[in-house]
């Protein structure tokens, strides 16, 4: 019995330790506010974060989600938060964190299309203020910066991987109609639809759409930049920022345009624009506004060899976007299973369930 009381009072201690040590942790887990919705480390993710964002994704919205469409949304804008925390604390170990110059030249670029009045008015749309806006600069320059590092400048694309890959597709580069690479710069007449090109320049009415058109015609026609000319006055924000440009259309698919726009292009050799073309809406038949439109290039049908330059580079883009994708996605997985992640919103969704 002697020998054996030492044994059992060092079972009875270890039990109570480990009981001790699961109280506390188990206290630890439930101290958290109220108002922190997760926790990542030490850094706490509170409520009134999550809340903002959410109120800018659904700013504008005829009504806001509520429910259970609300509570998945911040499940998924929380999910976001987390992950770029993890990769914040990561850029600090390695010293990658966004600096001050960095952020405010990202800043005047997206500044630069608006007037001071005009950007604070598109803030204040956002519900967040100049701060908030340059703190999730900060983040995202700051996670784009680690996302090179460890994934982007890691990709390398043979020769050897584009040559089977077309071996693989090669019906993929047989066109068998041609294509049309087109680009277009629009005006409407519509009074208040949103402008995203450079000179924020916007006609008001039909006049001024007919107006401006025809001073763009004038500029093209004395030798202007046709791209120039949409990014800093088109006002199809789809396509303004890219110069106008509309990537390849099917000779079918121009059955399904406008006559106007149709005969326009068919009559075009490369290099050459359109004069004025109307556009109309299809459904009320009322003037939209008006395009001038430009075949940049007009590819035959045929097999297009592996030697095509322009094969070469498709083939290189989307293996590249492919593999960075894949990178990425396990990337996370890995950051994440490395990292203290406590989501206590998921946790409290889950033991409402039923209730």
């Amino acid at each position: 019995m002697i020998t054996k009381l030492p044994l059992a009072r060092t079972v009875v201690t270890a039990i109570l330790i480990a009981a001790a040590l699961l109280s506390f942790s188990a206290c630890q887990k439930k101290s958290a506010s109220p108002e922190v919705m997760a926790r990542v480390d030490r850094r706490e993710i509170t409520r009134a974060e999550v809340q903002k964002y959410f109120e800018n994704q659904t700013a504008g919205a005829p009504q806001a989600p509520s429910g259970e469409q609300a509570n998945s949304l911040r499940l998924s804008i929380l999910r976001q938060l987390i992950d770029d925390e993890i990769l914040m604390q990561r850029a600090e170990k390695l010293g990658l964190l966004a600096t001050d110059e960095e952020v405010n030249r990202k800043l005047n670029e997206i500044k630069a299309p608006y007037t001071q009045e005009e950007f604070n008015k598109r803030l204040q749309e956002k519900k967040i203020t100049l701060d908030d806006f340059k703190h999730d600069l900060r983040r995202s320059l700051t996670v784009e910066k680690v996302l090179n590092r460890e994934i982007t400048s890691k990709i390398n694309i043979s020769d050897q991987d584009i040559s089977s890959y077309y071996n693989a597709h090669k019906a993929e580069f047989n066109l068998i109609e041609p294509q049309y690479h087109l680009a277009h710069i629009l005006v409407t007449s519509a009074p208040n639809p949103q402008v995203h090109n450079l000179k924020n320049d916007k006609a008001r009415n039909e006049a001024e759409a007919r107006k401006k058109i025809q001073m763009l015609v004038n500029r093209l026609d004395s030798g202007e930049d046709f791209a120039t000319l949409a990014m800093n006055y088109s006002e199809d924000p789809e396509t303004a920022g890219t110069g106008g440009d509309l990537g390849f259309t099917p000779e079918s698919s121009l059955k399904g345009t406008d006559p106007a726009t149709r005969d326009a292009i068919t009559k075009l050799k490369p290099g050459q624009y359109s004069g004025i073309i109307p556009v109309v809406n299809p459904t009320t038949h009322q003037l939209f506004g008006y395009r001038i439109v430009k075949l940049i290039a007009k590819e035959p049908a045929g097999q297009r060899d592996l030697n095509d330059p322009r094969v070469q580079q498709a083939i290189r883009e989307q293996l590249r976007d492919r593999r960075e994708q894949l990178l990425k996605a396990a990337f996370y997985e890995v950051i994440r299973d490395q990292a203290k992640v406590e989501n206590f919103y998921a946790e409290q969704i889950l033991n409402q369930a039923g209730k």
